[in-house]
């Protein structure tokens, strides 16, 4: 029991926020290519597999992120209690699960058509270096958000076995989007990270974070309006749209404090409502 609950706290699994986060573009990308005068059967398929394998390899993501942060988790308020960095796992039995999980991961995998296996197979390196680049760059978020809305292309994919443009745009937006949110989250440890010399967004724009959140934010919402004209919805995807703008714009910027850790986890959290939120506006435009 001991074992498990060490576990359940490297995977984070009781922070679904986390793999919440990598399955709503799994959704978008999903929906947005699959024909609904279908069976429906399908794409609930579809829908298990995406939240099993976002559930699955964002686990191993946490792991693999645990063991290559160890010294500096040691050193961080926030994460210096994870079960790497206090030494209750070792780094060879928690290696041993990210292999247990990503071969998981593979048995859903090879339920999807050979692109989709063939592309979610090269965003491997992206995930598993990721935590490596806030020693290099201020920009992790954007290796963050090239990673998490991956899903989004294999959505796509795993119906039409094809790449368009239309799952490029909003793929490009969706990288705004973790951009903005995930410089939200930093701030929680922004004192900690400039301490220990870590990087990130939310130490490169702490003199103007809002200007930045709202840039990001536009993009995302110039790409969601793009998508919506480029596969014709009607006028209905657009008026449920403000809901998600009104969201992003007010909520999360209107709210945000930096120097408040909770408020930033906060506004951090919704963004798995927001998710949702763009996944049943889809819906929408392709329903009605």
């Amino acid at each position: 029991m001991k074992q498990l609950k060490l576990f359940i706290e490297l995977t984070r699994l009781k922070k679904p926020i986390g793999f919440m986060l990598l399955f709503w573009p799994c959704t978008w990308g999903l929906t947005l290519a699959y024909d609904f005068s279908n069976n429906l059967n399908n794409y609930f398929f579809y829908l298990i597999l995406f939240f099993l394998g976002s559930v699955l390899m964002r686990s191993a993501g946490c792991i693999m992120n645990d063991i290559l942060d160890k010294d500096f988790d040691k050193k961080v308020s926030r994460t210096r209690n994870r079960p790497i960095a206090s030494k209750k796992i070792s780094v060879k039995i928690a290696f041993a699960y990210v292999i247990f999980l990503c071969l998981l991961a593979l048995l859903v995998l090879l339920n999807f058509n050979n692109f989709t296996v063939i592309l979610a197979l090269g965003s491997m390196p992206l995930a598993f270096s990721y935590p490596l680049m806030k020693r290099y760059t201020y920009w992790p978020q954007l290796f963050l958000g090239i990673t998490f809305n991956y899903g989004l292309i294999l959505g796509w994919i795993s119906v039409n076995n094809q790449l368009e443009i239309i799952p490029i745009i909003l793929y490009l937006g969706a990288i705004f989007w973790t951009l903005g949110y995930d410089t939200i989250y930093g701030f929680q440890d922004i004192i900690d990270d400039e301490i220990i010399g870590v990087k990130s967004t939310s130490i490169k724009f702490k003199k103007n974070p809002n200007l930045f959140l709202i840039l990001c934010y536009l993009i995302f919402i110039i790409t969601l309006i793009s998508v919506g004209i480029f596969m014709e919805f009607k006028y209905l995807f657009f008026v449920f749209l403000l809901f998600p703008i009104s969201h992003l714009l007010f909520f999360q910027i209107g709210n945000f404090k930096m120097k408040d850790p909770l408020n930033c986890l906060k506004i951090f959290k919704k963004n798995n409502f927001l998710g949702f939120l763009i996944f049943t506006n889809i819906l929408i435009g392709k329903i009605f």
